[in-house]
């Protein structure tokens, strides 16, 4: 490969090991932990502005419909660009690059009333969003000895549980207010208020991380040895209260003769390079993206490659379109069950007698609606429902692996979805949905934390983003898919639905052991 110079990772491991493990490590993990928060709400935050912001864009359902789809696409066109940017010139600056690009757009977008711009600084918020949660889990593993590794990505998705939890409560306290505020044409209302609130953590943690160093295993590969030693220096003083000059490590270049100088000083010079000037870096820098991802589709790494991109295409595309759909699928089984109490009936045949009327909707759907108390509190419960498997991972990923969490969430998740065609009523729709947000989100989680195992540090991220790119393609397919399908054929949902996650997890067997592996 060229870059794995540091003889399978046992230099960096020896290196970050007697940084020691304490007060950094807390600190990192904490910072990490909020921006997954982070990513938890902003992936889910327009579907609570929407019924209160159709009034001010006059939105029809297809408007919403593109609303919801942009995103995806702005996360799908982001996946790739931040993975390349992180793998070649630092997790750090891509990481608050991301964060600043996602706070900034979706701040703008609170102050917008007019739908296309706002459309406009979504896409580019999703864009940003890709960004930091692709590359959050890496930045976070490669500061891990690795008996800690597996264990602290795994706190990772408790961050994304209370993200659920505090998403319906802030909305809660701050939709149903009536405040209103006009000059002109621009409005400010409490829709607006809530998503300016939720732009704020993204800037505010950007400006956080400005605090923290560069991944030490990243300078290293980049054949910085010099900074590298300075950041473990740092670690070391803040984990043990001693000074640096007590690290017991004194040089990392013992393995130096081992790695491709060329690599290292193409490396160098595209970490150096601040911005493309000239034709000339543009083409070193198209060459070095073509190089990386040329690969990644080469043995070793190329079975690794497949595998989590068909998994990470199953079983996002299952999540996000079933998570989006589930709030809907509630309102039709309660629409139905005020029309019909006392009759029970599966969500097939809901759907099959849903109409919309030609799809035009009245004056008082369209400005006098409000998110319903109980959009809060089921979303609540689901958010509470992930609490028992995000501590279950954490206390028990090293005994039992983490393999065998995907294989499990994603069997589960399968089997759940394939139940949606035995639910009779809103109740058994919420308990479904609260179990397969549990196990499906942990498996996203789960997935991403294996990932840091299985490939090296030059394309970490990049393989990260490879096969976030096949999610939210497979997002953007599913979620049209079932738009298309779910009043006329809703049976053949469930089945691709359910086929899809169990067919991830037979493939997630093939996946190797990562156990106590050095990071490469």
């Amino acid at each position: 490969m060229g870059l794995d110079f540091l003889d399978n990772g046992s230099i960096f491991e020896h290196a970050i090991t007697c940084a020691e493990f304490g007060r950094f490590h807390y600190f990192l993990l904490a910072l990490c932990g909020l921006i997954y928060m982070n990513c938890a709400i902003s992936v889910s935050v327009v579907s609570f502005v929407l019924p209160s912001a159709q009034c001010d864009f006059q939105l029809s359902s297809s408007d919403k419909g593109l609303l919801n789809a942009v995103p995806l696409l702005g996360m799908l066109l982001g996946a790739y660009f931040w993975g390349c940017l992180a793998d070649m010139h630092g997790r750090k600056k891509a990481l608050i690059a991301a964060l600043l690009v996602d706070g900034l757009f979706s701040l703008l977008s609170s102050f917008l009333t007019f739908f296309w711009p706002f459309l406009f600084c979504r896409f580019f918020s999703g864009f940003g969003l890709s960004g930091y949660l692709g590359i959050c889990f890496s930045y976070l593993g490669e500061f891990q000895p690795k008996i800690y590794r597996e264990k602290v990505l795994s706190w990772l998705e408790m961050f994304w549980t209370v993200g659920i939890i505090l998403l319906p409560l802030v909305a809660w306290g701050i939709i149903p207010m009536t405040a209103n505020y006009a000059i002109g044409i621009l409005r400010y209302s409490s829709w607006n208020l809530f998503l300016t609130l939720c732009s704020l953590p993204s800037i505010l943690l950007a400006l956080w991380l400005t605090r923290f160093p560069e991944s030490p295993k990243f300078l290293l590969e980049c054949g910085e040895f010099d900074e590298a030693l300075v950041c473990l220096k740092r670690i070391y003083t803040e984990n043990t209260g001693e000074p640096g000059e007590a690290y017991p490590v004194r040089s990392l270049i013992e393995n130096e003769v081992r790695c491709s100088v060329i690599s290292i000083q193409s490396k160098r010079s595209l970490r150096s390079m601040k911005t493309v000037k000239t034709p000339k870096d543009l083409k070193n820098l198209l060459n070095e993206v073509w190089y990386q991802t040329k690969e990644m589709f080469k043995p070793p790494h190329l079975k690794n490659t497949l595998l989590t991109c068909l998994i990470q295409f199953g079983l996002t595309s299952s999540y996000y379109t079933l998570m989006m759909w589930f709030p809907e699928l509630f309102n039709r089984f309660e629409t139905f069950e005020r029309q019909q109490p006392g009759v029970d009936v599966s969500v097939c045949q809901v759907s099959s007698v849903y109409i919309e009327h030609d799809g035009a909707l009245n004056k008082a759907d369209l400005c006098g609606s409000a998110v319903g108390e109980s959009v809060y509190t089921h979303t609540l419960w689901i958010g509470i429902a992930c609490i028992p498997t995000s501590l279950w991972m954490p206390l028990c990923v090293h005994r039992l692996g983490a393999k065998f969490f995907l294989v499990m969430c994603l069997f589960v998740s399968g089997i759940v979805a394939a139940a949606l065609y035995f639910v009779k009523n809103a109740m058994q729709n919420l308990i479904l949905s609260c179990l397969f947000e549990a196990f499906s989100g942990l498996g996203i989680s789960v997935l991403l934390c294996i990932m840091v195992d299985l490939f090296p540090t030059n394309m970490r991220v990049m393989a990260a983003a490879a096969s976030a790119t096949f999610g939210r393609l497979g997002s953007l397919m599913a979620n049209i898919t079932f738009g298309l399908l779910i009043d006329s054929h809703c049976i053949l949902l469930i089945i691709i639905f359910s086929s899809l996650l169990i067919i991830s997890g037979l493939l997630s067997l093939a996946l190797p052991n990562g156990n106590d592996k050095d990071l490469d």
